[in-house]
């Protein structure tokens, strides 16, 4: 072997030292500027609220949930009955309080669901 050959060896080494070093120093200087930039941000942001600004329980206490069991409003039909409605004259999906407030429960004998292998009703 002669020297060329270690020189160009050496080189190409040195290239590739530099290369690594140089995609080192744009990630650092990437995450010194992300970190900064998120700084900034959160600088802008409001002030988290203080203990007086929190929401309050009301006076009459904790508030409730109601149960109760809906069922849905009819669609409506066209006044003549030979014409179909678009979607504008169709309203929201309403519903109203039912007669019947007892949950519904399954059906003695019934498997609960399709392939729950349950007997069935036979």
């Amino acid at each position: 072997m002669n020297t060329a050959m270690y020189e160009a060896a050496t080189r190409s080494q040195v290239f590739g030292y530099v290369l690594i070093l140089v995609v080192g120093a744009a990630c650092v200087g990437g995450l010194i500027w992300a970190f900064r930039l998120g700084f900034k941000v959160r600088q802008r942001e409001p002030a988290p609220p203080r203990p007086e600004e929190q929401p309050k329980l009301p006076t009459t206490g904790p508030v409730r949930e109601s149960h109760e069991m809906r069922e849905p409003e009819d669609v409506p039909r066209a006044a003549d009955g030979n014409e179909r409605l678009t979607p504008h004259q169709l309203t929201n999906v309403r519903s109203r309080r039912a007669d019947d407030q007892r949950r519904p429960r399954w059906s003695p004998g019934s498997s609960g669901s399709f392939g729950g292998g349950g007997g069935g009703r036979t």
